[in-house]
């Protein structure tokens, strides 16, 4: 079995070089073709000057390219850090200065994004542009190269492989409720056993054709990947633009995997699919939030021969529960149980387990339990400590991810989520920091005070409601900061909509009172 996420690909090209791996749009790679690739990028950036645990930043949409990047960094005992493309300058600029990124990949376009940006970003020592030629890249802090160059080149440098199972792999960045998004590192024992896990749930195997149109920088969509590979399957990449992009893609390709988060899965349900466009598919995946019985029962007449997992995660663990899918129309509100290879628990804060029926937190145990958080102790020691039940005597406990959601299981063990701990936004598959939000909300002259709410909504799960106040109330404002948001923040973070009131409600610590204003906009979106 292999060790490492990048051996995958070698053993597929061993065993079954001429399998397709990859497709995008009119063009392959066998799995003979993208292991060559890995490895000619794992010299290429080692010859660049890529050392052990190294981060490498990957900014770009779904690309050939993109992947090697990913397998090709591990191969030569580096760190991805997928960047999602549709991030603006000012969160690329914090992933890159919060984990000291080296090397940059992306495209002409995205480079020029964030120009104005990369003289505050002292760690960059080489920027990788797959689609441009570079002679006209005038910088002096780092080298700016071409991908077709330096894949071109023969380099005789010998990557230098990682050293154990271990060995840090990636650094995946996720909102929480407080602040910047945090980096949490994975090993890659993580994706290896993450991707053995869910390959033998979804019994995935060489014969399937997984589609992939979530963002890879998401662990969701990075699955996609590593289940395919695990297997030797083929993976399709999509970059859609519209729903009926993947419906198109669904039935041109033959696809028998799919996995989408709630709001893409509402949008494919309002669609008119063509009469045998879904019946290749054999199953398709929920997560990130909870599918609504309505578009349950359409995919099953959509895709009339799949049975549906709905699936409950978080990227500090990976994957934690699965609902199989004989249960679903029993259940079809459960979370289910534990995936393969882990254990969830319910526990009160003191750690003792929660009886049938009684709400505590979900904790998650076992191989997929990431490193933690990057260079945040405080917050690592918050959210990973000892899981409950371990004998006294042993002195340096397993750790467990303590989730933050409030969840309670039926007296045959499934579970159903009750509610989260914190104030997290869960949009359109995206947890989003509210504070996030807020930051760039005062960066706007005038604004006094500002509040950033998820309200319930039937597409998207949460949509972001912006309450804000200004120091001045000659004229509306709402629109210009809508505008100031749009430039500043990626898609899926600018709010639905922008509420301006004379002065915002306090609670008795003199703070903004988001219970009051929860409450009283619960309705706005739904009413």
């Amino acid at each position: 079995m292999a060790s490492f996420v990048y051996q995958f690909i070698e053993q597929h090209a061993q065993k079954s070089p001429e399998a397709v791996a990859l497709t995008l749009k009119s063009s392959t790679l066998t799995y003979g073709e993208l292991h060559l690739q890995v490895e000619r990028f794992a010299s290429a950036i080692t010859q660049l000057g890529l050392t052990r645990y190294d981060r490498v930043g990957i900014y770009l949409h779904k690309t050939m390219e993109t992947v090697v990047s990913i397998f090709g960094t591990n191969a030569a005992s580096g760190v991805f850090v997928p960047i999602n493309p549709v991030l603006k300058a000012p969160q690329v600029n914090h992933i890159v200065n919060d984990c000291d990124i080296k090397f940059l990949i992306t495209n002409r376009g995205r480079f020029n994004s964030i120009k104005h940006e990369l003289a505050n970003m002292p760690s960059l020592k080489a920027v990788i542009i797959i689609d441009d030629d570079v002679s006209s890249y005038d910088y002096t802090a780092f080298e700016v190269v071409s991908w077709p160059d330096i894949m071109s080149n023969q380099s005789n440098a010998s990557p230098g492989m990682p050293k154990t199972a271990d060995d840090m792999a990636a650094i995946l960045y996720t909102s929480g409720s407080t602040g910047k998004p945090k980096g949490v590192v994975l090993s890659h024992n993580n994706l290896v056993q993450g991707a053995i896990s869910v390959a033998t749930y979804l019994e995935n195997d060489s014969e399937d054709v997984i589609l992939s149109v979530l963002p890879l920088s998401f662990d969701y969509g990075l699955s996609q990947l590593t289940t395919a590979f695990y297997v030797g399957a083929s993976c399709i990449l999509l970059d859609y633009l519209l729903a009926n992009d993947v419906v198109k893609t669904i039935e041109r390709f033959g696809v028998t995997g799919v996995a989408c988060v709630p709001p893409l899965w509402s949008q494919l349900c309002a669609l008119n699919w063509s009469e045998n466009a879904g019946h290749s598919v054999r199953y398709f995946t929920n997560s990130g939030g909870a599918l609504t019985t309505t578009n349950l029962k359409q995919l099953q007449s959509l895709m009339p021969n799949a049975k549906p997992y709905l699936m409950y995660g978080l990227t500090e663990a990976f994957r934690s529960t699965y609902l199989p899918p004989e249960e679903v129309e029993s259940r079809p509100t459960s979370m289910g149980k534990a995936i393969p290879n882990a254990e969830v628990m319910v526990v009160r804060p003191d750690g003792t387990e929660c009886q049938p029926e009684e709400a505590g937190e979900l904790v998650h145990r076992g191989p997929l339990v990431s490193l933690g958080y990057w260079n945040a102790k405080e917050k690592t020691e918050q959210r990973f400590k000892p899981a409950p039940g371990q004998p006294e005597g042993i002195i340096n406990p397993e750790l467990a991810v303590w989730s933050g959601d409030t969840v309670k299981k039926d007296k045959e063990g499934f579970l159903y989520f009750v509610s989260r701990t914190d104030e997290m936004i869960k949009t359109s598959g995206y947890r989003v920091s509210p504070m996030e939000i807020e930051e760039i909300l005062y960066q706007f002259k005038g604004v006094a005070e500002a509040v950033a709410l998820g309200i319930k909504h039937e597409q998207l799960g949460q949509a972001i409601l912006v309450i804000a106040c200004f120091s001045h109330n000659d004229s509306d404002q709402s629109k210009p900061l809508m505008q100031h948001c749009q430039k500043l923040l990626a898609n899926y973070m600018v709010p639905k909509d922008i509420i301006v009131l004379d002065n915002l409600p306090h609670n008795a610590n003199g703070k903004i009172d988001r219970a009051y204003l929860n409450k009283h906009y619960k309705n706005y979106y739904t009413e």
